[in-house]
């Protein structure tokens, strides 16, 4: 039997191996005799509080992205103006804990996953989402809705383009660098969309 207190403990440790292990394979062919191995327990007690790999796999997901949001809720709270809160979302998303090679081999091997697997994919989809949310809340008061969204789409996807040169390893990006770009791109585009709406001709109003 399974000491009291212990569940926690050893929950958090098999999904911190299946991170470990998924991002050491590259892909989602780890076993969970491998997994439980990695968390130095047996592979039955590893069945016995997740039930299969694809249980434990998504609970890893689910870690990752309940960690990501707490990270962002924390850095927003921080952050005063739209521009600055803008900046923290950014921030977070390149953690050196999420940006880190192993971190982001597993993240590519779940969105591999997500072709085969519906809860994996409704999941990521959550994640995509949340971000794209987190960067309108604070372009809308910084331009129009309809650059808002658009700017939104696509700093989003400039994340996800970085995280993709990330798993490439032969040409990794930089933490640093990696944030100086997405914020290159923000304030280009929102400097773009100031510059339109100062040479918009004036309406004339009602002639006397």
């Amino acid at each position: 039997m399974p000491k009291i207190g212990m569940e926690p403990v050893r929950r958090k440790a098999l999904v911190d191996a299946t991170l470990r292990a998924v991002g050491d394979h590259g892909s989602l062919t780890v076993t969970m005799s491998e997994i439980a191995r990695h968390a130095g327990v047996s592979a039955a007690l590893a069945h016995h509080y997740f039930g299969s790999k694809e249980q434990l796999v998504i609970e890893t997901i689910r870690t990752l992205l309940r960690q990501l949001r707490a990270d962002a809720v924390a850095a927003l709270r921080e952050a005063t103006t739209p521009r600055e809160k803008l900046s923290a979302v950014i921030r977070v998303n390149f953690q050196a804990h999420q940006f880190a090679p192993e971190t982001v081999a597993a993240w590519l091997a779940f969105y591999s996953e997500a072709q085969r697997s519906e809860e994996t994919r409704r999941l990521l989809v959550v994640y995509a989402r949340r971000l794209r949310s987190n960067f309108l809340a604070s372009l809308r008061n910084l331009c129009p809705l309809t650059d808002a969204a658009r700017i939104a789409e696509g700093a989003s996807a400039m994340i996800d383009g970085l995280y993709l040169r990330q798993g490439l390893k032969s040409a990794p990006v930089s933490i640093d660098a990696s944030i100086a770009l997405v914020e290159d791109y923000v304030t280009a585009h929102l400097q773009l969309v100031s510059n339109q709406i100062i040479s918009m001709p004036k309406t004339e109003g009602p002639k006397p």
